[in-house]
């Protein structure tokens, strides 16, 4: 296979290595994000019977939520370690890892044993394979929209990012619809050998993930990079760049806390507060996620044309209006179709605005020899301290007041924190990702290269 180095640009080659790593980072973004909703929903529906059936419902069901939650443990774990040698050796030898790690891990797990089988056995070989599974977690999302990305020609950027965030919409509806079909088997066979179903299917997606980055040359950009001192990229970025560092965060807050904030906490404030039914937000997400399969693309396009602010604050501000003020209110009619529109604005046009073009623009922030790093601690490190402790926050500050204005409040405020971050980023589109030199983040990119803000 020719490598990276020799296409010239524009070529017939470079062009199908552009789609196909598009392709790759695209089942990369699909394996993680099926583990996430197939594990959720197996630990809240079916895990407690099958590994804790000793303990009381309740005790079961926090157990099962304990193994779903050690993943975001070793995330961060997995961000450096992959992300040390994702810069430091290239990103395609690292991505064979984490994909394996990935679908591997969720494989495995259908083959466990029940308590019945082999007593506290099973538990504790969950837990270790969730453990391993984080880590390779924490390093798919950098190195997968790099995969994209740095193959991507420079105008294209967004549309081919939003092609690997695609992955997760599609995820969603793909678990929903194999759990609703497994879910209708009887009850004593769905619990002894229909739940591993789901699981054992991450087998095929693996396979073929794993088939098309191997044949995947190096990404344009790495190569490329004259760079010589490759060591201890954690150490570069945090050197060199820990002003983007901070401004990928705070950026990244919105999304973080929007999302958790409509549905872990909505899920369970209709429940408890309002006493209807969680099916009919759960159905809205799952039609949200199927509208988000054309926002992504668009959004994407569109940012390689005017921009990637405009688009980001954008989103934020239908997340600010439609998710801070409008959502709360709109869930307390209890209609369905109300439910549903609210889900969709604010779901895949607020959040999906912002995700669709997220891996383009945090890329866009380092330079090509702490990319992957860079990329993983920002991902990684918004989702601990914006997404992981949300649910519990707008609980706390609901009960306070009795109220759900607190937990609205609460998404204005990282409102205005990714908006402040995302001015002082500048816009970066027009950044040249095979630069070996790191443009500083804050600064208009496109005005330091001579060739206007582009929006």
């Amino acid at each position: 296979m020719t490598s990276a180095p020799s296409r010239a640009p524009g070529s017939e080659s470079a062009a199908a290595t552009s789609r196909r790593a598009t392709f790759a980072a695209f089942t990369g973004a699909f394996l993680e994000w099926y583990d996430f909703w197939i594990y959720g929903t197996a630990a809240a529906l079916i895990l407690p019977q099958v590994f804790f059936p000793e303990a009381s419902p309740t005790v079961a069901l926090l157990q099962s939520f304990g193994t779903f939650a050690v993943a975001f443990l070793t995330r961060p774990l997995g961000a450096i370690i992959f992300g040390h040698f994702g810069d430091k050796i290239g990103r395609k030898p690292v991505l064979l890892i984490t994909v394996f790690l990935i679908g591997g891990g969720t494989f495995a797990m259908g083959l466990l044993p029940s308590y019945a089988v082999a007593g506290g056995l099973g538990a504790i070989l969950l837990v270790l394979l969730r453990l391993i599974q984080g880590i390779g977690i924490g390093g798919e999302y950098g190195g997968g929209s790099l995969l994209a990305l740095e193959n991507a020609p420079r105008g294209k950027r967004g549309l081919a990012g939003s092609f690997h965030q695609l992955g997760t919409p599609a995820a969603l509806l793909a678990s929903s619809g194999i759990f609703a079909l497994v879910e209708q088997l009887p009850q004593d066979q769905l619990l002894s050998w229909g739940w591993r179903i789901p699981f054992l299917l991450s087998g095929p997606f693996l396979a073929l993930g794993f088939y098309i980055r191997r044949h995947l040359p190096e990404t344009a950009a790495f190569e490329k990079d004259a760079t010589e001192e490759r060591s201890a990229p954690l150490l570069a970025l945090l050197r060199e760049q820990p002003r983007a560092v901070l401004l990928g965060i705070g950026a990244r807050m919105t999304d973080a806390v929007t999302f958790n904030i409509i549905n872990v906490f909505a899920v369970s404030w209709v429940t408890s507060t309002l006493g209807m039914d969680s099916a009919m937000i759960l159905t809205g997400f799952v039609i949200s996620s199927a509208v988000q399969l054309f926002v992504l693309p668009l959004a994407g396009r569109v940012s390689d044309r005017i921009g990637r602010r405009p688009v980001y604050l954008t989103g934020i501000a239908i997340c600010a209006v439609g998710g801070g003020l409008l959502y709360f209110p709109i869930l307390s009619l209890g209609n369905a179709l109300a439910t549903w529109a609210i889900i969709i604005v604010v779901h895949a046009f607020g959040t999906g605005l912002m995700f669709s073009i997220q891996s383009a623009l945090f890329a866009e922030l380092f330079g090509t020899r702490v990319r992957y790093t860079g990329l993983g601690i920002v991902y990684q490190g918004s989702a601990l301290i914006g997404g992981g402790p949300t649910p519990a926050i707008a609980v706390f500050l609901t009960a306070l007041a009795g109220s759900w204005w607190p937990a609205g409040a609460y998404l204005l405020l990282a409102c205005a924190i990714s908006a402040l971050c995302i001015w002082r980023a500048g816009e970066t589109f027009h950044h040249d990702l095979a630069e070996p030199a790191p443009v500083g983040a804050g600064q208009d990119v496109g005005v330091e290269q001579g060739q206007g803000a582009g929006s």
